[in-house]
């Protein structure tokens, strides 16, 4: 039995190590961005900025279903792509939240709504690659 147990410590360590020290490491990335007053987009064309939003959140996206599902190897697909969603929108929001309180920064609906767009898309890919599988 303890050897069960321990098996058990190293695959959580194993998994907090590989798939949510990436997440936490992205999340901390994106807030220290956001907290830099006057960041301009890289892009330099109209709505620049929001297709920034996306590809940023779709990366966390991408990262969280990783975590998540490692985390819940039992739970099926789509339970695995809304608990990521969830957590994804929770992240945003708290992000533009944070955004308001910085000087130069402002928070946008709609810099959450791209955000969002990020995430759900990263979870469509994860969902239509994972479609065998049991939802």
């Amino acid at each position: 039995m303890r050897l069960a147990q321990a098996t058990q410590r190293l695959d959580a360590a194993r998994v907090f190590r590989t798939r949510w020290l990436p997440v936490f490491a992205y999340v901390a990335l994106i807030f220290t961005l956001s907290a830099q007053p006057h960041l301009v987009s890289p892009l330099h064309f109209q709505n620049g900025d929001k297709v920034a939003h996306l590809c940023e959140y779709g990366v966390l996206g991408f990262l969280l279903v990783r975590a998540v599902r490692a985390s819940y190897p039992s739970h099926g697909v789509l339970a695995v792509a809304l608990r990521t969603l969830l957590l994804g929108l929770a992240i945003a929001a708290a992000d533009e939240k944070f955004q308001a309180f910085i000087p130069g920064r402002e928070s946008s609906v709609l810099d959450w709504f791209a955000d969002s767009i990020g995430i759900t898309l990263a979870q469509i890919v994860f969902f239509a690659v994972a479609k065998d599988e049991e939802l």
